[in-house]
């Protein structure tokens, strides 16, 4: 069974912020220079390294600001109303949040997660089914990780995914399958740690604390 970000265990899971800071991700990790907490930083270097010759990560996102979380809630959320006009509002929440994490639980917001594909040595995207960011809607479902009718060459490349960022402790949100996360409440209900890592942070680095 899918664990949505709505799913109120991904809340309960208590923050013990550590304080880590941010760092910005080297272009050899693509040209967004993202921004990330250290240790995931640490962890994508690796597993770019344990890609097969001619093969690279390209990160496309990190650490995402709380207005700008905010901000694809409410545009996505107005095209989730629409594409579902009988939803309950607790159905739309979680549908939401195949998505779009909720703010209090985003992992983006922490600087814990980031939005990747894989390139060729020439910078060219290899096919991995769907553009990064491709809705539910858009796709028909085939943003999900495991989605049945992808090409071989897709599904060897998600596997690939799989394989070198497992390696190194980062989980994916099953919904999306760019979306890889460390250290925030997703990551510590999947991987059985007694708390996140890491809570919100600022664009200076502050971060907000413990909390639960």
């Amino acid at each position: 069974m899918t664990i949505l970000l709505s799913d109120p265990r991904v809340s309960a899971i208590p923050v013990e912020e550590c304080g880590e800071p941010l760092v910005t991700l080297e272009p050899d990790l693509g040209p967004a220079r993202a921004r990330v907490r250290a240790a995931l930083a640490d962890r994508l270097r690796a597993a770019n390294r344990a890609l097969p010759d001619g093969i690279c990560l390209r990160v496309v996102e990190g650490h995402r600001s709380d207005p700008d979380q905010r901000g694809i809630i409410e545009r996505y959320s107005h095209q989730v109303a629409a594409a579902h006009p009988d939803a309950s509002a607790i159905e739309l929440e979680q549908l939401i949040s195949r998505f779009v994490a909720p703010i209090h639980v985003a992992p983006h917001v922490a600087a814990a997660a980031v939005d990747l594909t894989l390139v060729d040595a020439d910078g060219t995207e290899l096919d991995l089914g769907t553009s990064v960011d491709a809705t539910p809607e858009e796709s028909d479902g085939a943003c999900y990780f495991a989605a049945a009718g992808i090409t071989a060459a897709a599904r060897a490349h998600r596997d690939l995914l799989a394989e070198v960022l497992g390696a190194v402790g980062l989980v994916n949100y099953p919904t999306e399958w760019w979306h890889w996360s460390y250290g925030d409440r997703y990551w510590a209900l999947l991987t059985g740690a007694p708390s996140a890592r890491y809570g919100p942070i600022d664009d200076h680095g502050a971060a907000a604390g413990r909390s639960t």
